[in-house]
């Protein structure tokens, strides 16, 4: 906790304190009483909890200057003030939402007198003192966004009054800003507890803004509470459920349905036919991790992460694919006899290990590797898979030695044969990969199922308890944090003890405090849609297929565990809309869906061959190229999980049922109607699309939704029929030739 503060804060803080200024407007919202104030060179919405305690959050500003007041115009839920300035005129519009959670939007756009450089720009909240004679409160900051992650600061006060505040900034509507000034809207909402909120990035290349052209330089929506969490469940709840609130006001951009259905024909015919996918070690075939990339041995997390998806396509299709016949025959070659455990690197090819990396050497193990494989071997032998069956149970007593040995708190690196550490921290005094208790559990917790031991359920259970006290640190790589967060919930299930459910909502937390919700419309990230995008790991500069695609998956499973679990709504809400968007974004990892000038020359891994429909790993800032990583093969289950979890299909019926929120209990026996919930929040909707098999025609249909509400649909591109449903919504739909 930092107590210090910087000139320029304190005598802000001050000034706003003390100065007794007339407000231009004011307005109760909730317990909350909100004052608009004009001091000088800045206009600010001050904001007071019912027990005492202000905050002031800075609206427009100019420096050394008075602003003038032009015009107000109010409404019911929002007021709309003109400010004069030497450096142009401003527009403030501040709406209100009232509800469970206060929310307020405050939105400014400047039309610069002439044209103006940003050299420098101030944090935009400000915490007051009670009276003159008091120094600043004590707080704390929980956390703050990172890189080009979300624009967030959610932070608590504590002396001498208790209040928190989730502050996200719109970063979307900062886009003409970045794209005249040619900067980027990472690392622009912080910070200390003496500097908080928003800055404008700072014009270092001498970029200016046009003169006479609008342009918005902020969109903060704060989300408001009374309470400071008193313990980490606490914070994580809180967090949850204020980003939610914010994220109900924050404007969301329209999704696109794409033909999923083609681009899985697509990606499988590249993925079974080109070369470049695959590799051969002592007569079989094993898939390489990236396009082209022959310099490092077949790996069995690549193998099974790929083997998983074609297994949930399959089993919704009805078809067969030679190319898992092909994937499980190579897959016994991993296990060790004498450490009896699979091993990362095929041990037939681990001479090709030049030592590049850590990780890179014979016998190394990165500590989550170990997990993630097994992980999905259980999941073939819960299908009555019996090879899978064999090696699962066959590791798991390596397993539990290794986490034995290292007291369920895993470094980054280790070898396998002498459980020596190669590399202990992540970075110094940020341990190792602590999401790693997590991932374990899912597998003792897979491991009981399978066999019914109960000491797999002990293991499961002691190493649970581990993550306690990692806060917004837990978070070491995005999919293994959100396998956590289901183990957790399923193990809450199983022993009703809710430290697991408490420690689930942790998981889940950090997870969408590691999310890009916002909409990059500047530099080549005018050619893809990045809203509510995922980061690989905490530190990672881009958002990658492998991880965001496992989450999706591990997000349905969440809600399917979770329907008769009594989950915060707003993880239900912010599940359903980070996967209506993934379906919709998921289809820009494809080079094939790019411009080709916003793709890297130069690859790290492979080859890039942007004629294959093979997903790049990384998508990065407007201003960078993407695909640079290379084309990540183990990513092909993209589609492949996509399908089988939103295309519904109708026996008897050509037709198909898309609905890309998650959804639940759908029955649709041949001759008979159709009926399914949809998940989610019902204060947001969602797209249900009639698919129209090619060069037929579709039936007459007759939606339902809730209350039996007859829906009316439009016929759009491609012949489809499109509703729009709600969340949280019971659905029917009957048809006639």
């Amino acid at each position: 906790m930092n107590h210090s503060v910087s000139p320029w804060l304190y005598n802000t803080a001050n000034l706003l304190a003390t100065t007794k200024v007339e407000p231009l407007y004011q307005k109760t919202i909730g317990a909350y009483q909100v004052d608009i104030k004009l001091l000088g060179e800045a206009c600010w919405t001050i904001v007071e909890w019912p027990k005492g305690g202000q905050i002031a959050f800075r609206n427009a500003y100019s420096p050394h200057d008075r602003l003038l007041c032009q015009k107000i115009k109010v409404t019911a839920d929002c007021v709309a003030i003109r400010l004069d300035s030497n450096i142009g005129v401003y527009e403030v519009k501040i709406h209100f939402t009232d509800g469970d959670i206060p929310v307020i939007r405050c939105s400014t756009t400047l039309t610069p007198a002439l044209p103006l450089l940003m050299p420098y720009w101030p944090r935009d909240v400000v915490v007051l003192p009670v009276d003159k004679a008091e120094s600043l409160p004590q707080g704390k900051v929980h956390t703050t966004q990172a890189g080009t992650r979300s624009g967030i600061a959610y932070f608590s006060t504590n002396k001498p009054r208790e209040s928190s505040v989730l502050y996200l900034q719109n970063l979307t509507a900062l886009a003409d800003y970045n794209e005249q000034t040619e900067t980027a809207a990472g690392d622009t909402v912080g910070g200390t507890w003496s500097e908080l909120g928003f800055a404008l990035p700072p014009t270092l290349k001498n970029k200016a803004l046009s003169a006479g052209k609008p342009v918005c330089l902020s969109d903060a929506i704060i989300a408001l509470s009374t309470e400071t969490p008193a313990d980490e469940a606490a914070m994580a709840r809180q967090y949850l459920d204020l980003l939610a609130a914010a994220y109900l006001v924050l404007p969301k951009p329209p999704t696109t349905y794409h033909d999923w259905p083609a681009i899985l024909q697509k990606g499988l015919f590249d993925l079974q036919d080109s070369p470049g996918c695959w590799s051969q070690v002592d007569g079989n075939h094993y898939l390489n991790a990236y396009v082209s990339d022959y310099d490092d041995p077949p790996e069995i997390m690549v193998q099974l992460a790929v083997l998983l998806p074609l297994l949930d396509y399959v089993e919704w299709s009805g078809d067969t694919l030679d190319v898992m016949r092909k994937i499980k025959k190579g897959l016994p070659a991993f296990y060790n006899d004498e450490l009896k455990t699979l091993m990362r690197w095929h041990p037939k090819a681990e001479h090709q290990l030049k030592g590049a990396e850590e990780q890179k050497q014979p016998l190394v193990m990165d500590s989550w590797y170990l997990h993630h494989p097994l992980l999905n071997l259980s999941r073939l032998a819960l299908k009555g898979d019996e090879q899978a069956r064999k090696l699962f149970t066959g590791s798991l007593g390596y397993a539990i030695r290794v986490a034995h040995h290292f007291d369920y708190n895993w470094p980054v690196f280790y070898k396998m044969d002498t459980l020596d550490i190669v590399k202990a921290e992540t970075k110094p005094g940020k341990g190792g990969e602590r999401d790693v208790p997590g991932l374990y559990a899912h597998v003792m917790i897979q491991a009981w199922e399978l066999t019914g031991e109960r000491q797999y359920l002990h293991e499961a259970e002691r190493a649970a308890v581990k993550l306690e006290g990692l806060g917004f640190d837990l978070f070491y790589q995005a999919n293994n944090t959100a396998f956590s967060a289901g183990a957790l919930l399923r193990l809450y299930k199983i022993t009703g003890k809710n430290q697991y459910l408490e420690l689930s909502n942790l998981c889940l937390a950090n997870v969408f405090n590691n999310m890009h919700i916002w909409d990059c419309n500047y530099g080549y990230g005018k050619h893809f849609s990045s809203f509510f995008a995922l980061f690989p790991l905490s530190d990672a500069p881009y958002t990658a297929v492998y991880e965001e695609q496992e989450l999706f998956c591990a997000l349905h499973d969440y809600l399917h565990h979770a329907e008769d679990v009594n989950i915060p709504a707003s993880i239900r809400l912010l599940s359903a809309e980070y996967i209506r968007y993934l379906v919709d974004r998921a289809a820009f990892y494809y080079p094939a869906m790019l411009p080709k000038e916003m793709l890297a020359e130069e690859i790290k891994t492979g080859e890039l061959d942007p004629r294959l429909w093979i997903a790049l790993e990384d998508l990065h800032d407007g201003w960078e190229k993407s695909g640079a990583v290379g084309q990540e093969v183990y990513g092909a289950g993209n589609a492949f999980g996509i399908l089988p979890r939103h295309y519904l299909r109708v026996p008897g019926e050509d037709f198909m049922i898309f609905v890309d929120y998650p959804t639940t209990s759908f029955t649709a026996r041949k001759g008979s109607n159709i009926h399914f919930g949809v998940k989610g929040d019902p204060r947001l909707s969602c797209r249900l699309l009639i698919v129209n098999p090619k060069d037929k025609g579709l039936p007459a249909f007759e939606v339902t939704g809730q209350d039996r509400n007859v829906l009316t649909g439009k016929p759009v591109k491609g012949g489809h029929l499109e509703y729009c449903i709600r969340g949280n919504e019971t659905v029917m739909i009957v048809w006639r030739r």
